[in-house]
């Protein structure tokens, strides 16, 4: 059937020669487990976060905290929806020509499909930037990036990845049902036309370009952190910050490790057409990939906060019998110290009391 003559029967064409199956006992527990484990993750790191923004809601930490709950929510509703329309795909024997004749449910599953995508890596590399600014830029920090602003930044990141799902719905070009039968996106089979390469080469060069940011980013700001760890000699640690920066790389590092696959095989059906079987499975699995971020992007707020770290860093001395790091990092209970000693050393007031000594010196 061709979509473009009929397009109430859109992406059906793929059904009459379906080159890649799946079991669907083993597919439908797998889609519940995840499902199940996603929502109560995320549900518990939505949770730890709401706590821990109570108490920071008048201090540095609460802008980051803001952008980390973005991210939970939007990993949970991700769950929610893509995998109950994924269970219901099993459910009904993946039979989307009786109960999707109108492409109304694969352009939704798609549409979602984009958005629960997109979003969080967007989110991640609007948090890696937060974080840069203010540990490079404290005083613009605390002036500029107010509650008001961060959530302005989340509406527009979510808008930003909607008008870029909704983009072939705008352009009345339908989502396609996949090889598999199982779940809908832009087309990945005989693209021939520039618009679905487009939307391929869009989605994964997005994709990418946030992780790329995420690097830079907390590159920056552990190399800044670093620098300042070695040269103050003050008990004025920066605890929060190096808390904040363990949960950027661990967020970076399981970002980069399960959606590049996804990415990168989306960039090459973009470039080049070709489709074959072992093309299919591997996009099934680099999609499974993909899901596991949003099963382990909370479980990062869950481990890696101070109190576990604390409790890992006692059992790890007492496993080793040595002393590794100082415990009065993990010990400071405020970002507001660091920042307060950053924000001296910046102003005007502090640099001319260093000057004076000079210019007394020299008369």
């Amino acid at each position: 059937m061709n979509s473009s003559k009929s397009p109430g029967l859109a992406g059906f064409g793929v059904l009459r020669n379906t080159t890649c199956h799946t079991e669907k006992k083993i597919s439908v527990f797998f889609s519940i487990i995840f499902m199940t484990v996603g929502i109560l993750s995320n549900s518990l790191a939505i949770a730890i976060l709401l706590k821990a923004y109570q108490r920071f809601r008048q201090k540095s930490k609460a802008s980051f905290l803001l952008l980390a709950s973005g991210l939970v929510v939007t990993d949970l509703f991700g769950h929610l929806i893509n995998g109950a329309i994924a269970v219901f795909v099993y459910a009904s024997d993946k039979d989307w020509i009786r109960f999707n004749q109108y492409n109304i449910l694969c352009s939704v599953f798609g549409i979602c499909m984009v958005f629960f995508g997109l979003c969080p890596l967007f989110l991640g590399s609007v948090m890696a930037v937060e974080r840069c600014i203010g540990v490079t830029k404290p005083i613009f920090h605390s002036t500029k990036m107010t509650s008001r602003h961060v959530k302005m930044m989340l509406t527009m990141v979510c808008l930003f990845a909607v008008l870029i799902a909704l983009l072939p719905i705008l352009r009345f070009r339908a989502y396609q049902i996949q090889a598999s039968r199982t779940w809908c996106f832009y087309k990945t089979e005989h693209v021939e036309d520039w618009e679905d390469r487009f939307y391929l080469l869009l989605f994964s060069c997005l994709g990418l370009l946030a992780l790329a940011i995420s690097f830079l980013c907390n590159a920056v700001t552990g190399i800044t952190l670093l620098r300042v760890k070695l040269k103050s000699q003050q008990r004025q640690g920066r605890s929060h910050h190096f808390e904040m920066i363990i949960q950027l790389l661990a967020i970076m590092c399981v970002s980069c490790i399960c959606w590049s696959p996804f990415l990168v095989t989306m960039a090459r059906i973009g470039i080049n057409e070709s489709r074959s079987r072992e093309t299919c499975e591997t996009i099934l699995f680099a999609l499974r990939m993909a899901t596991w971020n949003q099963i382990l992007d909370p479980w990062v707020y869950i481990l890696l906060r101070k109190a576990v770290l604390r409790n890992l860093y006692k059992i790890t001395r007492g496993c080793c019998g040595v002393h590794i790091v100082n415990l009065h990092v993990w010990e400071l209970s405020s970002i507001k110290n660091s920042l307060k000693v950053a924000a001296i050393s910046e102003s005007p007031s502090s640099r001319q009391t260093n000057l004076q000594p000079l210019s007394l010196m020299g008369q």
